[in-house]
């Protein structure tokens, strides 16, 4: 007869292959989608908030200018009220991050980030929010939660299993956050793959057009991208990201398709003087930033 020693090995496999019937299977409001629910909501904002104390100083912490931080938030909070379900009562945050490396990224439980870098290449406040709307996108359509849930079941930490084990949501956050964060903070977050970049381009550009923003300006940051990726720049997410080009078709289709309103209507604004103003002047007045290095 096996001792009790012996069958926990076969045990935990059990519960690793019902792991995601026990959490169980919720259509996403954002992408209609069925998706696997490993992670709670307070889940997702303790992530959420410890990612964002590893990762914030590797980008050089925020920008030390309360105008600036103001002006990122008021545009990203434009588009908060037009998300799906439940995801408008997370505790946003949008930040502007002092770096000159071209980024931008959002974690869990709503935590969205722009590098100065991207900021100061950007001409209207309408590329700005396709930026923001697009991260927002990957808030809603939880990929960040798929991730983290595979490498979870993956390596072993199932969190069906745990649950029965009597682990806590802080052991949780103990051993996602290095998979959200990874090492030197080159995680997942900075390689979603092609269809998960798409499907935030869209979901951004709905966000976007619904706070009243043409949607021509999230493929006019894909050209900028396009543009600067011909050159020696340090242009972190172009290195993991669809090449621009093709997002810059695929969001003039997606416009014809399905926001052809938008096309030369006023009531759809770009707001270039608006972002000169309060975005790339007073950036052109700030001191270079401090040379940061990543996971350094």
């Amino acid at each position: 007869m096996r001792t009790m020693h012996a069958r926990l090995p076969l045990l935990t496999l059990v519960l690793a292959l019902v792991a995601p019937a026990l959490v169980g299977c919720v259509t996403n409001p954002a992408t209609g989608r069925s998706q696997l629910n490993t992670l709670s909501r307070e889940d997702e904002i303790a992530l959420g908030e410890q990612g964002q104390q590893e990762l914030v100083p590797q980008y050089g912490g925020p920008v030390q200018d309360a105008a600036l931080q103001a002006y990122v938030r008021e545009v990203g909070m434009k588009m908060v009220p037009y998300v799906e379900g439940d995801y408008a009562s997370l505790p946003w945050e949008f930040t502007l991050l002092d770096s000159e490396v071209i980024n931008a990224f959002a974690l869990p439980g709503g935590k969205v980030f722009l590098t100065r870098g991207l900021a100061s290449r950007l001409k209207s406040e309408a590329e700005m929010a396709g930026v923001l709307g697009h991260e927002i996108g990957h808030v809603t359509a939880e990929h960040a939660d798929k991730r983290i849930s595979s490498q979870l079941i993956f390596t072993g930490l199932l969190v069906g299993a745990s649950i029965a084990a009597g682990y806590s949501d802080d052991d949780l956050v103990k051993v996602g956050v290095p998979v959200l964060v990874g090492v030197g903070g080159q995680g997942f977050l900075l390689k979603f793959g092609r269809d998960e970049e798409y499907e935030s381009d869209s979901l951004g550009m709905r966000y976007m057009t619904k706070a009243g923003y043409n949607p021509e300006g999230q493929a006019r940051v894909m050209e900028i991208l396009a543009e600067a990726s011909k050159g020696p720049r340090e242009w972190e997410m172009l290195s993991t990201h669809p090449y621009p080009e093709n997002r810059v078709r695929r969001a003039r289709d997606i416009i014809q398709k399905q926001f052809p309103q938008t096309v030369d209507n006023p009531q759809y604004g770009f707001f270039q003087q608006e972002y000169e103003r309060r975005m790339l002047e007073p950036l052109r007045r700030l001191p270079p930033p401090k040379q940061i290095q990543q996971g350094g």
